[in-house]
């Protein structure tokens, strides 16, 4: 569930969409002159001038709110180092009560830099201070993305059998190893219910430990497997679990729910949810991987990477896009920073829309991002949600 990161909207204006969902306050300050910055046709080192002189201004405020601002122009800013060592300082200081807010941010930049012995060890902090679960590891680094691009495959042949046990255990290895693998079906001819159960269980454990799975030649596979199964008749159980796991990685979404309505009749047992299964993206060209990627899928508008610069192309699609739209729906899970100059043009861009009565909604952002969001003013046009 996405958190929301900022405090209540003022009544003004239509409402933002998604106002069903409560919104937490937060310790950070109320827009400051850095919101009222206008980068259409700025010069991004004369902005960045601007942004230097006034956070240091901003700096003789309250701690806490201070800290935060500073955090969020730092990063924007591309210098890591230090934006840990402003949160780290703050949260590390006694004399400080922080708000969970603060603690969000660092989380996610270790989670934005795939620093996982510091993301656990602050962790159990978190939890045992808010009393809550604290945000799952998530490598979100563009060096696992690299990896994910280049994860390893697994061609399985022959039958699936409790004779494939031990691949189906290098299967797990690889997996936890690498963090991300691909199974390629393409080679088997035939499996039997013991092999579809070790199959289903290799995939469980790949998925408790948060590997990424793709898996290659799956539509073969799952026809092979309708042959085997028959609405009325209760046998084979993990062929047919199987067969519905395969469905859910080809993203066949209409097999799947005609499946699962002839499983709960022949069981008499409800059948697995739906849940599409995101495959690890192939790599991209050096030449792209330096354009972020921008996705329009339905209705919802995709962030990527790292959005930079006054002249960018992603935000002049997103105007496009919103053009045609009442309701604006941008999702950021994939957008790892934005620096200033960016965040001025989608603030400009945003006002623009919300004067057209549009609703827009910002969602899975992370915490970094979203507090220079709130900085630079973007939750007061927009409905800025967080990523978990």
């Amino acid at each position: 569930m996405a958190i929301p990161f900022f405090g209540k909207k003022p009544p003004s204006g239509p409402p933002p969409l998604g106002a069903g969902v409560s919104d937490r306050a937060d310790e950070l300050p109320p827009p400051t002159e850095l919101s009222s910055l206008n980068f259409a046709g700025a010069d991004a080192g004369h902005a960045l001038a601007q942004v230097a002189r006034l956070v240091e201004v901003q700096e003789s405020a309250a701690g806490v709110g201070a800290a935060c601002e500073e955090a969020a122009v730092l990063y924007a800013n591309g210098d890591i180092a230090e934006t840990e060592r402003v949160l780290e300082a703050v949260l590390d200081d006694p004399a400080t009560t922080a708000g969970d807010g603060l603690w969000l941010m660092l989380l996610d930049l270790y989670r934005l830099t795939g620093q996982k012995q510091r993301f656990d060890a602050r962790v159990l902090d978190y939890a045992t201070r808010f009393e809550r679960s604290p945000p799952p590891w998530a490598d979100l680094s563009p060096q696992a993305e690299r990896r994910a691009a280049h994860a390893p495959t697994v061609n399985l042949s022959g039958r699936l059998s409790a004779q494939a046990a031990t691949q189906f255990q290098q299967i797990g290895i690889i997996g936890r190893k690498s963090g991300t693998i691909r199974i390629d079906f393409g080679r088997v001819r035939g499996a039997d219910e013991a092999g579809c159960a070790l199959m289903r269980q290799t995939l469980a454990e790949l998925a408790a430990a948060r590997v990424k799975v793709a898996l290659l030649n799956g539509d073969a596979l799952a026809d092979m497997l309708s042959t085997q199964v028959a609405p009325g008749r209760a046998e084979a159980r993990d062929v047919w679990l199987l067969l519905l796991e395969l469905l859910q990685y080809c993203n066949d979404e209409a097999r799947f729910e005609e499946l699962a309505i002839d499983y709960a009749v022949t069981f008499e047992e409800s059948p697995p949810s739906w849940e599409a299964r995101k495959a690890p993206e192939a790599s991209r060209p050096d030449a792209q991987a330096a354009e972020p990627l921008v996705e329009v899928e339905g209705d919802v508008f995709r962030f990527d990477a790292d959005l930079g610069g006054a002249s960018n192309d992603a935000l002049r699609r997103l105007a496009a896009f919103a053009s045609e739209r009442s309701e604006v729906v941008v999702d950021c899970a994939r957008l790892r920073r934005i620096d200033f100059v960016c965040a001025g043009m989608l603030f400009n861009i945003l006002s623009t829309l919300r004067a057209q009565g549009r609703l827009i909604a910002l969602q899975n952002v992370n915490a970094m991002v979203g507090a220079l969001l709130r900085v630079m003013g973007v939750d007061q046009v927009a409905h800025v949600t967080l990523r978990d």
